[in-house]
């Protein structure tokens, strides 16, 4: 993000790129915590995991495919930083519902070893393209369509079979009810 922002706006110094790149990630920040309360408010995972990544996705395509002024470019990466951080708590919350006990333990430890694997090959990956093409726009644009098949992925879940609490409640025998002894 720094070297792009530097690309499209030639006359801001380092220091001004440095202040400007705050922003998106504070619009993450923001953004971030409205999902998460909204998700957990109405229990839903899916949808406030899968919309925040086609608006990421939408923007970094956008970004890769045209070529834009630094403030519009800005704004395209506030979007994008508040999409890709806005998925991490509904994302989050996803594999419990799914798994629970030794499952639920391997299935998080699988989906962190695919995310460290994807940290390497998706930087080097970047490198590659703008090495071939010598400008970084199309690893913005595989960037962005892998998380439209990520949104993909999400919403092709079912929903969870779990039970909810009050649900088991309902089911239990209730104590017996005697009335009173007279005490007397």
């Amino acid at each position: 993000m720094p070297q792009l922002v530097k690309t499209s706006s030639s006359q801001y110094s380092n220091t001004a790129v440095g202040i400007l790149l705050m922003i998106p990630y504070v619009a993450a920040l923001i953004a971030m915590i409205f999902v998460a309360y909204r998700s957990d408010r109405t229990l839903e995972r899916r949808y406030h995991a899968a919309i925040p990544v086609m608006i990421a996705g939408t923007c970094l395509v956008l970004l890769g495919a045209t070529a834009t002024p630094a403030f519009v470019s800005l704004i395209f990466w506030c979007f994008a930083a508040a999409g890709v951080y806005s998925l991490l708590p509904p994302f989050w919350s996803m594999p419990n519902e799914f798994l629970s006990g030794f499952s639920a333990a391997a299935g998080i430890a699988f989906i962190n070893s695919f995310g460290n694997i994807g940290g390497f090959v998706g930087a080097y990956g970047m490198g590659a393209i703008n090495r071939h093409t010598g400008r970084f726009h199309g690893g913005l644009v595989v960037a962005g369509v892998s998380l439209f098949i990520s949104a993909m992925l999400i919403l092709a879940l079912r929903k969870s079979i779990v039970p909810e609490a009050g649900a088991v409640g309902m089911t239990q025998a209730s104590p017996a009810v005697f009335p009173p002894a007279d005490v007397g």
